[in-house]
């Protein structure tokens, strides 16, 4: 199949082929009605209701695809714009939720070293070269000696594409700095975090020039509503007019709540997006101030 031929009259989408964010992209997509199909070995699909075309790409290469070349949108994390040196070429649209962690700095267990400070001067190994040397630079100013400094002496960085956890064990570097998520890959290799280096997610990036800006938005609005729809619930209750200004303080909405009259000219319906960790408690509190008829409905989608 040419699908190479086809991409010049398609905005292209990037997003990570696979690991840790793939899954969670595919889901968004199917949620904002993309709807494609991936054939085998082939890292390009074309969507069939719409004219976009995904490209699924290492996570680390996408900012660099949407910042200086003409790839219109991508889904990657914070740490890969920061890492790429992208950040003033591309507009971050929006968080995603998901794929959440930490860029940590750590170090073996067994060594004894706390602070940061007692890493400076020696071998950091890392897949982020970039933010490490950063990172380090601003540490070496601070910590090391005047004398240190006019001997060259600095903290080294080396790169490794993989397996950094085991760096400190196989003896290539008195630390690390590498993602954690959940800690348990740290905590089996016997190495503990002793900072941070930043925090990052997955997010929404678009080229600062994209091809067809109108379909863009579309799609920004979507995935918007995806996410939206993820974290909200649509609550519906009947109140007293009486009771009504302590209710909509429980249910104000994200911009208002939707107020409609019944027959019975003293009561109201009232519609209002509420957060889906707080919705058992406020139900509660408006079942306490005569709330009547009260029910939680489930949103596949909207616009907010």
């Amino acid at each position: 199949m040419d699908l190479i031929h086809q991409l010049p009259d398609r905005l292209l989408f990037a997003i990570p082929k696979k690991g840790r964010l793939h899954e969670h992209c595919v889901s968004l997509l199917k949620g904002a009605d993309i709807n494609f199909h991936r054939y085998n070995r082939l890292d390009i699909a074309l969507v069939k209701n719409l004219p976009i075309a995904l490209v699924f790409l290492p996570a680390p290469d996408i900012a660099k695809f949407v910042g200086e070349g003409n790839v219109d949108l991508g889904i990657t994390g914070q740490d890969m714009v920061e890492e790429c040196q992208v950040t003033d070429k591309v507009d971050q649209i929006m968080e995603l939720g998901f794929g959440c962690c930490k860029l940590q700095v750590q170090v073996p267990i067994k060594s004894g070293i706390n602070h940061i400070e007692e890493l400076v001067g020696k071998t950091i190994v890392t897949s982020f070269d970039v933010l490490a040397a950063k990172y380090f630079a601003e540490r070496d100013q601070k910590y090391l000696t005047d004398e240190e400094k006019a001997d060259g002496k600095k903290t080294k960085i080396e790169y490794v594409s993989g397996s950094v956890e085991a760096a400190c064990a196989l003896g290539l570097a008195d630390g690390i700095i590498d993602l954690v998520e959940t800690g348990e890959t740290m905590k089996v290799a016997g190495l503990k975090a002793i900072s941070t280096v930043l925090e990052t997610q997955a997010i929404l990036i678009r080229n600062k020039n994209p091809t067809n800006p109108s379909l863009v938005s579309k799609i920004t609005s979507r995935i918007k509503g995806v996410i939206a729809a993820k974290k909200y619930v649509l609550l519906n209750y009947n109140i007293s007019r009486d009771d009504l200004k302590k209710a909509t303080k429980l249910t104000p909405g994200r911009q208002a709540p939707t107020i409609s009259p019944l027959e019975n000219s003293n009561w109201v319906e009232v519609q209002s997006m509420v957060g889906k960790d707080d919705a058992a408690e406020v139900m509660d509190k408006l079942e306490e101030i005569g709330a009547k008829d009260i029910m939680l409905l489930k949103i596949d989608n909207c616009r907010v």
